[in-house]
């Protein structure tokens, strides 16, 4: 006789708007793509849906023309059911160094404000400390505080690793926790192994985010809910898989009549799939998704490489015309995160290692040269790793220079008196604008003259021109 498996429903994140766009089609997803299907979306009874940070913010000022803050309160005017999600870089906010804690929290409540109702925050080393004001100021917020541990492999990593931290998360005040598994490096039964100690560790609901890179990402969803997970991220069939999410359609009905039963109904949910599978050939047709990365890379496995990662070494080994020196990179990359203590390889700490290794092989002598961000990472700007770094490396790299030992925004002073003077200078019409400007100073601004020049035309061409008035 089978064993009886007590009823555990697995709860879907539906990632379409977010972060199976970002990985697809580097999030150039208008919105206007988008509005036509959210109200059928707010129906299905997800447990959340991503809808606004990690690359969103950026491209919607620099490529599509869109203020973000306005695309968030359109989303949310749609998601009456759902709880909206955003994912949040710690202390870097939505860019690629710290910010002052009054920035954090401002940027956190505004968010709030808005529309977000769930803020997954993580930090590139998984320092707590570095996630810390923006937990506060979620909180604070009345918003749903979500800590995303970014999972990785390395001696460190240990099952007492993840254990030990879950316990400080819940102490922290979080709500939930989520395991961000962004190169698909997660196998089937170390997720089973993985859930269990980050249960065993806090009682907090565990969410998993992984991305079907190296082609586990389904099984490993299996494993991870017989060992008691409560949230899958997943997407729409035609925006999943290669670099993306499982298949949201395909994980339900694995889950259907078994104790992980998801309960969403496969009807609505075919609804949501056949409306975006025209934008998914068009974006084939017109280059935006390369089938390239709609494939399985197992190299992901060899190297740790996340696909964003691997795409910029190609592109920075090509202008160098070293494009054969392409597994001296891959080879070196795990050497170069062991002397820098073992960081996870996500955004900023990826772009670091990997260029760091590019540079290590072009120059033909390790740390000959080194990027301002290398010797920020050493310095300790970014935060604490996991392992103590190689202490001749270090010397190599900054030489006798103090390293910050401290959380590192102790050491910013606050700036949002000085970023809402620069902002209203360069065009920043509201605090939002403002924000906006501090995270990305130039494209804001860009984005402020455009968004003058459209405003202009509009009321010129509301003009009387017979009359030769113009409207009050």
């Amino acid at each position: 006789m089978a064993e009886q498996v007590a009823k555990h429903p697995v709860k879907i994140m539906e990632t379409v708007l977010r972060d199976a766009g970002q990985s697809l089609i580097a999030t150039r997803m208008p919105i206007e793509e988008m509005l036509p299907i959210l109200d059928t979306m707010d129906q299905v009874g997800y447990a959340a849906v991503e809808c606004w940070g990690g690359a969103t913010f950026d491209s919607c000022l620099r490529f599509l023309h869109e203020d973000p803050w306005e695309r968030l309160r359109t989303l949310k005017s749609h998601f009456k059911n759902t709880p909206t999600q955003m994912l949040l870089r710690g202390q870097n906010i939505l860019g690629y160094s710290h910010y002052a804690d009054d920035v954090v929290d401002r940027f956190v409540k505004k968010s709030v404000e808005n529309g977000i109702d769930r803020i997954r925050i993580f930090d590139c080393l998984n320092d707590l400390r570095n996630m810390k004001t923006a937990v506060k100021a979620t909180k604070e917020a009345g918003a749903h505080a979500q800590i995303a541990l970014v999972y990785t492999l390395g001696d460190a990593y240990t099952m007492e690793y993840w254990e030990n931290i879950a316990r400080q998360i819940e102490e922290m005040g979080a709500d939930s926790i989520c395991i961000k598994d962004m190169s698909g490096l997660l196998r089937p039964f170390t997720a089973y192994e993985l859930i269990s100690a980050l249960k065993r560790g806090s009682k907090l609901p565990i969410d998993l985010h992984t991305h079907y890179t190296s082609g586990q990402a389904s099984m490993t969803y299996l494993k991870a809910a017989e060992a008691g997970v409560d949230i899958i991220d997943c997407a729409t069939t035609p925006f999943s898989m290669g670099t993306s999410q499982p298949s949201t359609d395909v994980m339900v009905e694995a889950f259907r009549g078994t104790p992980y039963d998801t309960g969403l109904n496969q009807n609505t949910l075919k609804k949501i799939s056949d409306y975006f599978q025209p934008y998914r050939e068009e974006c084939i047709k017109n280059g935006l998704m390369s089938t390239k990365v709609l494939g399985v890379n197992t190299r992901t496995m060899l190297y740790q490489v996340p696909g964003g990662m691997l795409s910029n070494m190609i592109k920075q080994l090509d202008e160098q015309g070293k494009g054969d020196k392409l597994t001296d990179v891959l080879e070196e990359v795990p050497r170069v995160r062991k002397d820098l203590g073992e960081p996870p390889l996500v955004t900023p700490s990826s772009q670091i290692v990997g260029t760091q290794a590019v540079m290590n092989v072009l120059f033909g002598e390790r740390y000959k040269v080194c990027t301002e961000q290398t010797k920020d990472l050493v310095r300790g700007k970014y935060g604490q790793t996991i392992k103590p770094m190689n202490p001749d490396v270090v010397k190599k790299i900054i030489g006798d220079e103090e390293r910050i030992t401290c959380r590192p925004a102790d050491l910013i002073a606050p700036a949002m008196d000085k970023f809402t003077k620069e902002g209203k200078e360069h065009g920043a019409k509201s605090e939002e604008d403002v924000l906006s400007y501090a995270l990305f100073p130039q494209v804001a601004t860009d984005f402020f003259k455009w968004r003058d020049a459209q405003e202009t035309r509009v009321d010129l061409s509301k003009a009387d021109t017979k009359n030769g008035a113009y409207p009050a």
